[in-house]
């Protein structure tokens, strides 16, 4: 049976956890954003720099090849940073659950 000092630490306790979690969410959501940024923006760089050749090419062969390796370039660059954006979302969300292990284990009835 809880008395009133351990409602209180465990209340505490909930409201320290919560705010480390919130914490690690912050922290993880602002590297994803920061992530899919340097994306947007190396992707842009690449689509702009891919057009530049394309207005100075002579050929219909040339054209087709610097839009194959742009196709392929994006391709590879959208698979590792999914990637990149999946593993950043799975260490977040652990780094969020940290604080409630010790909670869970605390609280647990003993056997």
């Amino acid at each position: 049976m809880m008395n009133q000092v351990d409602i209180q630490k465990f209340g505490k306790d909930n409201v320290d956890a919560a705010l480390k979690s919130f914490g690690a969410v912050s922290k993880g959501v602002q590297a994803i954003a920061v992530e899919t940024a340097d994306f947007a923006k190396k992707s842009f760089e690449q689509s702009t720099a891919t057009l530049e050749k394309l207005l100075g090419v002579k050929s219909l062969d040339k054209a087709i090849e610097i839009q194959t390796d742009y196709v392929k370039a994006s391709y590879e660059g959208f698979v590792a940073q999914t990637s990149k954006i999946g593993e950043l979302a799975t260490s977040t969300a652990k780094e969020a659950f940290k604080p409630y292990e010790g909670l869970v284990a605390k609280q647990a009835p003993a056997k």
